[in-house]
Parts: C-alpha cells; sequence; structure tokens
C-alpha cells in the first residue's frame, strides 16, 4: 500500500513538490519502525519453496557419500598392420604378433549405499578393473573390490574394505518419481573433483539411444552429466538417491542436457543378490519376443489408443507361454505398471524378486485379463553338455555347447536358437572367423545336432574342413 502512494506521490506535478516532500518523511518514519530482519536458520529445506533458496544444505548433507572412484586395470594391444583394418584380410591377422601388457588408469563416481561400505558404480567404470582406489569426500582413501557386475544394466556393486559408520544415501521408490522434479547430480565430471549440477527430471522410460548400455530404462535429466560422472548420484530435494548416472546423448562428448540415470529400483534389485552372494545378476527370463504397439498395429489389433507390447515370439519353455500367453497377445501392464516397450518390460521384471511371480494383464480379440507368470531364470535345460576340443583335432580348443534358454540368455541368441553354439573359437578357429556365439549348423557337409557330434567330425577330419554356421541372420562359410 505504501508503495503505491509512495509512486503517486513522486509523479504528482511540479506544484505539489511540497507534497511528495511529506510523503517521502513518512514513508523514511515508517521505514525506521519496522523491525530488523531476523538472520535465516541454516538447516534441509523442508518443501519446494524453500529447496528454491538454496541447495547448500541438501549438498552438505549428501556429497559425503558420493565418492570418486580411481580405477587401475590391464589390457594387452597387438602390433597392427597396413591391412588389420581392412574388412577382407583383418581375418587374417586375428591373433597377429605378441600381445603387449598395457596398465590404463581411468575415474568414475560412485554412491555409498550403506554405512558399511557398500557402494555403486557402474559396470564400464569397475567391471575390468585389477585395483580399485575409492576416495571419500573428506579425503580418506579405501581400496575395494567388486562383489557383482551386470553388465548388461551397466552396474557394479562394491565393497570398501575396513569400512564402517560411512555416510550412505537412502533410495528412493521410483514409482513416486515425477517428470518435472528438482534433482541434483552429484560425481567427478573430468577428475576435477567434486562437483554438483542441478537440473529437472526431463522424462521417465526413456531407452537412452542405441549403443546397446544399459538395460533400456532410464530416468531422462537435464542436469549436466559429462565423463567421470558415471557411477554418480542423481538425488531428489530431500537427499534419497533417485538414480545412478551412467551416459549422456552426445554429439560432442560434452553435455547436452541429455542424461541418463540408472533408476534406483534397478539398483536395490542388484543390491539384493550382491547381499545374498550372487556374483552377477540374475534377471527373470521371458523366453518371448516382442515389439511396442504403435498407431497402425493399435488399429489392426481394435485398441483404443497405442500401447503394449505384442508378442511376436515364445520359447516352447517361457514362462508366459505356461501362464497361457500365446504370439499375437499383447502385454498392457506388468504388476500395474504399463509397459510401452521390451526394454520397459524386462526393467519391470528385473526389479521383481527371481522366484516370485508378477500380474501381467494381456490383451487378446480386445479382451483385457490377468495372469499369473512365474519369475524364473533362464533354464539350464536340456544340459549344454559343453565340450572343448584337444590338441590333435582341426579345431584344437574349440568349446562347443548345446543351445538351451540359459545359453540363449548368455549370448544373446534368438529365441528360437536350436542345436550347436561356439562358445570359443580357440586359437585356430578365432584366425579362421569363427565367433562366440555361432551356431553350427554342418561340419564337412555334416549335420550337427549335439555338440558329440560336432567333437567326432572334427577328431576325424584328415584334410580341409568346411563350417557352415548361422550368425545372427546371416548364414557363415568358413573353409581351411
Amino acid at each position: 500500500m505504501w508503495r503505491g502512494f509512495f509512486v503517486a506521490a513522486l509523479v504528482l506535478p511540479g506544484r505539489g513538490l511540497h507534497i511528495r516532500q511529506t510523503m517521502k518523511r513518512l514513508i523514511f518514519l515508517l521505514l525506521c519502525l519496522l523491525p530488523a530482519p531476523v538472520m535465516a536458520e541454516t538447516r534441509v529445506p523442508a518443501n519446494q519453496a524453500e529447496i528454491s533458496l538454496s541447495f547448500a544444505p541438501l549438498v552438505r548433507e549428501t556429497a559425503p557419500a558420493v565418492v570418486n572412484i580411481y580405477v587401475r586395470f590391464v589390457t594387452e594391444t597387438r602390433r597392427r598392420t597396413l591391412f588389420m583394418d581392412d574388412p577382407f584380410f583383418e581375418r587374417f591377422f586375428e591373433g597377429f604378433g605378441q600381445p603387449t601388457p598395457r596398465v590404463q588408469n581411468s575415474l568414475g563416481s560412485g554412491v555409498i549405499l550403506s554405512d558399511d561400505g557398500i557402494v555403486v558404480s557402474n559396470y564400464h567404470v569397475v567391471g575390468q578393473a585389477t585395483d580399485i582406489s575409492v576416495v571419500l569426500n573428506d579425503g580418506r582413501e579405501y581400496a575395494a573390490h567388486v562383489l557383482l557386475g551386470d553388465q548388461a544394466s551397466d552396474l557394479a556393486i562394491l565393497k570398501i574394505d575396513n569400512a564402517e559408520n560411512l555416510p550412505f544415501l537412502p533410495l528412493r521408490d521410483s514409482e513416486t518419481v515425477e517428470v518435472g522434479e528438482l534433482v541434483l547430480a552429484i560425481g567427478n565430471p573430468f577428475g576435477v573433483g567434486q562437483t554438483v549440477t542441478s537440473g529437472i527430471v526431463s522424462a521417465l522410460a526413456r531407452s537412452g539411444g542405441s549403443n546397446g548400455r544399459g538395460a533400456g530404462y532410464f530416468v531422462q535429466t537435464d542436469a549436466p552429466i559429462n565423463p567421470g560422472n558415471s557411477g554418480g548420484a542423481l538425488i531428489d530435494v530431500a537427499g534419497r538417491l533417485i538414480g545412478v548416472n551412467t551416459r549422456i546423448l552426445s554429439r560432442s562428448g560434452g553435455s547436452n542436457g541429455i542424461g541418463f540415470a540408472i533408476p534406483a529400483d534397478l539398483v536395490a534389485a542388484v543390491l539384493r543378490q550382491a547381499r545374498d552372494g550372487n556374483d552377477r545378476f540374475v534377471r527373470p527370463w521371458a523366453g518371448a519376443t516382442g515389439q511396442a504397439v504403435d498407431a497402425d498395429l493399435a488399429e489392426m489389433l481394435g485398441q483404443e489408443r497405442p500401447g503394449g507390447i505384442i508378442l511376436a515370439g515364445l520359447h516352447p519353455a517361457s514362462p508366459l507361454a505356461e501362464a497361457g500367453f500365446d504370439v499375437g497377445d499383447v502385454v498392457t501392464h506388468v504388476d500395474g505398471a504399463p509397459v510401452n516397450s521390451p526394454g520397459e518390460m524386462l526393467y519391470r521384471m528385473s526389479v521383481a524378486s527371481v522366484r516370485d511371480t508378477a500380474a501381467m494383464v494381456r490383451l487378446r480379440d480386445g479382451d483385457a485379463d490377468t495372469l499369473t507368470v512365474s519369475l524364473i531364470p533362464p533354464p539350464d535345460s536340456p544340459p549344454r553338455n559343453a565340450i572343448t576340443l584337444p590338441e590333435g583335432t582341426s579345431l584344437p580348443g574349440l568349446t562347443v555347447a548345446r543351445v538351451n534358454p540359459s545359453v540363449i540368455a548368455e549370448l544373446n541368441l534368438p529365441i528360437a536358437a536350436e542345436g550347436v553354439v561356439v562358445l570359443d573359437g580357440g586359437p585356430i578357429g578365432r584366425r579362421v572367423g569363427l565367433r562366440r556365439g555361432d551356431i553350427l549348423q554342418r561340419i564337412n557337409r555334416r549335420d550337427v545336432d549335439t555338440p558329440e557330434d560336432a567333437a567326432s567330425i572334427l577328431a576325424n577330419a584328415t584334410r580341409g574342413t568346411s563350417v557352415r554356421a548361422l550368425r545372427g541372420n546371416s548364414r557363415v562359410m568358413l573353409r581351411f
């Protein structure tokens, strides 16, 4: 009110000079009578309005639980030739030259999840490490080792040696995260030291690009994430871990405001198995292939709007087939959550516990019903019967096995794959072009149905050898 009077007085004509002076004196006296401002209390903000004033109390509380990770690993390099990058000649130079060990160092970030030193980071940061050092925010340094690593989800669980009473971050339920929430990204970008950036949750259920890293379901944020931030924390305004920063979408290598974090629910699932003593993450097996229902498919299926996954293939041992699903059915929900891509369906199954069940909504001929699906690991039956060929055969060191659901999941083979698969080509097999995952069909014009067939044919080969194999959707012919 007084501001309005003050402005009105200022715009009075010149003949009202004495009125303006009187108003100024009156306003000055009123300001002098107002109480002095009280110093603000330093505490963690309690709501969105307060957090907008400063992130400092939140950072002070959470930053000690985010660590820098320094990794040392050994790689082997071989002397290169002019022809090694040529598409035709490169197979002749496979294994050429003596391997030379080379020590490399890298850095990343991690998040402490418990006071006894359990840390989560990215697999691509620590997965191949020989030595791991964890440096806390206060400068303390510890050695650490990997408890569980999973390349598919790009997560690794570490244990800090001889540590206790450490600060840690609680995990937030990923189903409660909403687009538009304020978030902070904490990590060690470019090795400059711990850094905090702010942004919002830009999107959920993102695939994160096409380079194959991750399980296909991410939290997207515009908080700047750069090299070295990998494995760092994405937290909410309450100091809870929303996700583990894993990658960015960028053509230049720098942050363009599109970063991706692995949801906390998947972190919790991997952490449970690590605590149970697993050294690798076992995710439930669907035994199915499918594709997202787009507008055209929705019209064909009589759906009101696009959504769900139409099943294109089912393995005979698939738990979905056992529950009553068939090719052409549409899966719309898993445990009450909508699924709109194969990656999202895999994520929903992965965050559940193996040996549990999931409620899946099936849409068939316009009718929806709910089926209970067992969440099982891929069966290792029939037995894989892996065989390694001895010296004296055409391909010494070649390791082959029978294809079963466990092998299909392990090697990412087509769901309908069967027969005999190459696990290791051996020194000669790798040199002539055999690769891990090749499915052997014929050797020396004889059909190969079992690992024993392959071993017998190659043991009795006396002259040249020919191999016909299936590599993905392509047929490969090798003669040597």
